[in-house]
Formats: structure tokens, sequence, C-alpha cells
């Protein structure tokens, strides 16, 4: 069997700003952190920009859209002060995602189909800015069939179901919501979308999310900066590039 295309590693780079602010200083520093990174061989850099600015701030944007040499994708809501930040620094990318104040991370994907009009308007002028605009979504049909028809370039599948679940033993529920990523991811290739994956994602369960054939990048954050405590995030980096290189083979 020949072995599939070689896949992204996107690395999310939030939670260093998170223990950075929970000292109120100025360390550890995230733009270091995406230059260690881009240096262990990360193919981009994802931030999340949220409302409540409870991790990364628009200072850490700007560095970072200045200071990385791989590509910047910039998460965030899809809020008109959202869309100001992107235009002034246009990044690469922009992935749109749902964001909930009470939550400790995000929950669940976009709900494209209910708020298609507005996401169209929305995403039109970060396209015409040369931004790649992604919908950070569930694996409902109707939902990759949305995001296709608004003119999004790109899904992002949640992973988090299937990590939870995997997590916790639940090994044939895991089963199922696996093979609903696959078919998710089978479909918005069918529809010309480039299809990513991510959330949750671990050294120990990844393997299966990277085989999917049609899934071109993996954005992974919590997990990694947690490792790199241990072992370092050029090391943790390394690992992770490993067995997705191997369930590539």
């Amino acid at each position: 069997m020949a072995h599939l295309a070689r896949q992204r590693l996107g690395i999310n780079i939030d939670h260093v700003a998170t223990v950075r602010n929970a000292r109120g200083s100025v360390w550890p520093d995230p733009l270091r952190a995406a230059l260690i990174a881009e240096a262990a061989g990360a193919d981009g850099i994802t931030a999340h920009l949220r409302e409540d600015r409870r991790h990364i701030r628009d200072e850490d944007m700007a560095a970072l859209a200045a200071g990385i040499g791989i590509p910047l994708n910039f998460e965030c809501a899809a809020t008109d002060e959202m869309a100001a930040i992107i235009l002034r620094l246009k990044p690469h990318a922009v992935c749109l995602v749902p964001e909930n104040r009470a939550e400790r991370t995000t929950e669940g994907g976009l709900d494209v189909a209910s708020d298609a009009n507005r996401l169209t308007h929305f995403i039109t002028p970060l396209r015409e800015a040369g931004c790649r605009v992604s919908m950070f979504i569930g694996h409902a049909p109707a939902q990759i069939e949305a995001s296709a028809r608004i003119g999004a370039a790109v899904v992002e599948l949640h992973t988090g179901h299937y990590s939870d679940l995997h997590a916790e033993g639940r090994l044939a529920e895991a089963k199922a919501e696996l093979d609903a990523l696959r078919k998710g991811a089978a479909f918005a290739h069918s529809l010309g979308l480039e299809v990513h994956a991510g959330h949750g994602l671990t050294y120990d369960n990844v393997t299966p999310i990277a085989a999917i054939p049609e899934v071109a990048e993996l954005n992974i954050g919590h997990f990694l900066i947690g490792e790199a405590i241990y072992v370092g995030l050029e090391a943790a980096i390394e690992k992770m590039r490993v067995l997705m290189d191997q369930a590539r083979a």
C-alpha cells in the first residue's frame, strides 16, 4: 500500500499564554514557544483570540503575525471586533469557532447551517484579504454542506467527543465516533473542502485520526504544551510528528 500524503501539524500555543497570565507576568512568551515549534518542524501555529482574552491577547497575535515564518491560523468567534483585527493582521488562515464565556474550552462545533447567511457575509472580506477561512464543526453532513455552500475553503472536524470517549475507555462508542469522523472527512473532501481535525488529541488517540486519508492537517495544543513541561516542547512535537507519520505509512 502506498503511503498517504504527508499530514501537516499545527501547534496551538494558547496555553503558554494561560501560564503567563496566571502570574500576570511576561513569561512564558507565546512567540518564543511558536518559534521553538517552528524549529521542531511544526507546519503552522494556531492561536485563539477569545473575546474575554483569557489567554492569547491582541499583542500576542500581532507578534505572531510578524514573528513566525510558518502560517498563522487565527482562531476566533465570528464578531465584528475579530473581523477588524483579522483584516489588520491578514493571517494566512482564519478558523471560526463557537465561543461561550462560561466554557473552559471550545465545547462543540460551529452551527454553520443555522447561521449561513450571516457567516457568508462575514467571511467574504476575509477571503478577499487573502485569508483561508475554516469552519470548526462537527461531522454532521448538514454542517459540512453548509460550510462548502458559504464559501469556506476548509473544515476542521472537532475530535473532542472522540477523544473524551477514548480517554474514558468507552472504546465501542469511540469507534462509532471515529467512523462518523471518517465519513465526515470523506464527504467534506468530495465537496472540494480541505479537511483538518483537532481537539483533545494525544499520543494515545491520534493514530486513527491521523490515518484518515482526507485529513490534511491536525491542530494540537493543550496536550503538547502539557507534555512539554516534562520533556520540552521540541521533543513533545517530534514524538507527535513520528506518530502521525507512522499512521500515514
